[in-house]
């Protein structure tokens, strides 16, 4: 089967044949790590948001000498031992695949908090539920404006000349005829927009696009119905994207701030991801009339609402995930997920939580909880080893040089990264202000740092309680009583199950197990020189009241099923807008050289599909590992 056109659904930015293939970055063959891969080995105490892996930085290789490279350059990276990622929860046997070879391998569907898994399965307008609808331009009101013009606006709509626009001379001046094509536009062109200009005495109507340029020059106030829903909710499709790049194209199109859209949460760049999107006071007509200039991106499912999003909401997501060329038997494959479903899987914090870099975010977190801000500043711009672009090598070798924020700044083409805005900062409060120059970052990069240092204990400590006591609740575990946090009696831990157990991430606002593994987390933080019984800080941004998560999850609507193949160039996943668009679903061969297992499940919100994917393979999900295992892998 040959592979069908790609959905060109972003931002035209040049040619569509730019964006559109599904090719593999990189193929990344995961062997079992036989070495540290053993569920009852123990690698002592080394101390170690969105769903979604990162893409490693560097190019596409298909020349060994390039993966060579890559690799050496990914060589200071993470590994799972190094952020507390140590234990299984199942016995059988490791096998080896390539996961996530083409980012339609990957597909995340959102579930509502009503729990319905959501699909873009609509891509019509919703019904109007006013009570004194709008007259409608009878087709006479049409023909107020002349072939030339309908077809000069129809180019103007179609984006071919968006910063240009259409002017046409209102000769009959009345209001009632201005009236007439100022609705003939608005109803037969959505996406345009019209102001009346007066030229040397001469009345015109003009029309412009609202993407363009000149919209800022004539903003008009829209009138919304009272009884329609101040909020347009819609299904974002997207494909190898990630959330907040694809609400930054649909900003700069609709010429909108990013903060009139809300979401429940992030979704993977490298994959395909449906879902609930919310914006304010932004028709479905407009919106729908996006689909048209929009490439890797789809909108559809429109209704009107009297709220936003709120991030959180959701009841999780559905991922269905294929892992191609495995070299897992149909016995093994059948006991591996077997025990994801009967079992789950430990919800350690995927690596994605931590970076990329030699650098890892939990550092620069627990120099801000130790009020160490020379350390945070060093840590984000000191030259570090490793896979990063050429510009940031200069702007970092600039500043161990000369600690000049100006003259670092002027190495980055691009301002908005982490490093250019607080560079910014300092230049701005100077080197004496740096709280305030760190202020400079979003809050939630900010938070992310500290986010992160939770993360790797948390990781850490429940490795630790896992090797202790197994997979049996004991006395001294914690369980929640509503929000609350209550210490098992040895009589209560017989009646309770792994599932029920939760272990604290640190934090002023939470107590600890009481058996020996609990006092681990005093011995943890105060190697690192934090104090447990004082978690609250001079920032009240930074302290940290901490909360508890699930030591163990067991997936949902698990399903799977071992496929053959023999294109490696086809998807293996018919998308919502294939469906839409009727094209054929795969085509698998029984005889196919190529195997694949098709893994399907459901996940509760701040859970790693890819620890769960770990759990059956038997692998480090890191990107050092991957690729340490995979530099011989190519076709």
């Amino acid at each position: 089967m040959a592979e069908s056109e790609p959905v060109q659904v972003g931002e035209k930015r040049g040619c569509p044949e730019d964006e559109k293939d599904d090719t593999p970055s990189k193929k990344l063959r995961v062997e079992k790590d036989q070495k540290n891969g053993s569920p009852d080995r123990h690698d002592g105490d080394g101390e170690g948001e969105r769903e979604g892996e990162e893409e490693p930085a560097g190019k596409a290789s298909d020349g060994e000498e390039e993966v060579e490279t890559f690799a050496d350059m990914m060589k200071h990276g993470l590994t799972e031992l190094d952020v507390g990622i140590l234990k299984y929860v199942s016995d059988h046997e490791g096998f080896s695949g390539i996961l996530k070879e083409r980012y339609s391998d990957f597909v995340v569907h959102e579930i509502s908090k009503q729990g319905k898994i959501l699909h873009l399965d609509d891509l019509t307008l919703p019904p109007e539920a006013e009570e004194v609808p709008e007259v409608q331009p009878q087709p006479e009101e049409y023909d107020v404006l002349t072939e030339e013009q309908k077809t000069q606006l129809e180019k103007l709509q179609l984006y071919k000349n968006k910063e240009d626009d259409v002017s046409i001379e209102v000769v009959d001046d009345t209001k009632e005829k201005r009236t007439l094509v100022h609705k003939a536009i608005k109803t037969h062109y959505p996406g345009l927009e019209t102001k009346t200009e007066e030229k040397e005495g001469r009345k015109f109507i003009v029309a412009y696009h609202a993407a363009g340029k000149k919209a800022r020059a004539a903003p008009r106030k829209h009138s919304w119905p009272k009884n329609r829903g101040s909020f347009c909710h819609f299904v974002l499709y997207k494909e190898n994207k990630d959330t907040m790049d694809a609400i930054n194209v649909l900003s700069k199109f609709l010429r909108l701030r990013p903060n009139m859209f809300s979401y429940m949460g992030t979704k993977d760049k490298r994959a395909i991801t449906v879902q609930e999107i919310a914006v304010l006071k932004i028709t479905a007509e407009r919106l729908a009339h996006l689909n048209k200039c929009l490439i890797n991106l789809k909108l559809g499912n429109f209704c009107y609402k009297n709220h936003p999003l709120k991030l959180g909401e959701l009841q999780g997501n559905h991922f269905t995930v294929i892992i191609r060329n495995i070299s897992g038997t149909e016995d093994q494959v059948l006991q591996a997920m077997t025990s994801l479903k009967q079992t789950g899987f430990i919800n350690y914090y995927g690596m994605q939580r931590f970076g990329t870099t030699a650098v890892p975010t939990q550092q620069v977190g627990k120099a801000i909880l130790k009020n160490n801000w020379k350390e945070v500043v060093d840590l984000i711009l000191k030259p570090r080893p490793g896979a990063e672009k050429e510009f940031m090598v200069r702007c970092r070798e600039e500043w161990a040089k000369t600690q000049d924020p100006e003259a670092a700044l002027k190495k980055l083409p691009n301002k908005r990264c982490v490093e250019g805005q607080l560079l910014r900062g300092l230049s701005m409060y100077g080197k004496k202000n740096i709280v305030t120059a760190f202020e400079m970052l979003p809050r939630n990069n900010r938070l992310m740092y500290i986010h992160s240092y939770q993360s790797v204990v948390w990781n850490t400590m429940v490795s630790r309680r896992i090797e202790a006591f197994g997979l049996k609740a004991v006395e001294g575990d914690l369980v929640l009583k509503g929000t609350a946090a209550h210490a098992l009696s040895a009589e209560e831990a017989e009646s309770c199950s792994i599932h029920d157990i939760v272990m604290p991430l640190p934090g002023f606002d939470v107590i600890y197990p009481t058996h020996p593994v609990g006092k681990g987390y005093r011995e943890l933080l105060s190697a690192d020189g934090l104090d447990i019984d004082n978690m609250r800080h001079k920032v009240r941004d930074y302290s940290l009241a901490g909360a508890y998560r699930r030591i163990l999850i067991r997936p949902t609507d698990v399903s799977w099923e071992v496929i053959q193949y023999d294109d490696p160039r086809i998807s293996l996943v018919h998308s919502d807008v294939e469906i839409l668009e009727n094209k054929p679903a795969p085509v698998f061969n029984k005889e196919g050289k190529y195997r694949a297992l098709r893994m399907e499940f459901s996940l509760p919100p701040s859970t790693y599909a890819t620890m769960a994917i770990r759990e059956v393979l038997k692998l480090d999900t890191s990107i050092k590992k991957q690729t340490q295992l995979n530099t011989t892998w190519f076709n």
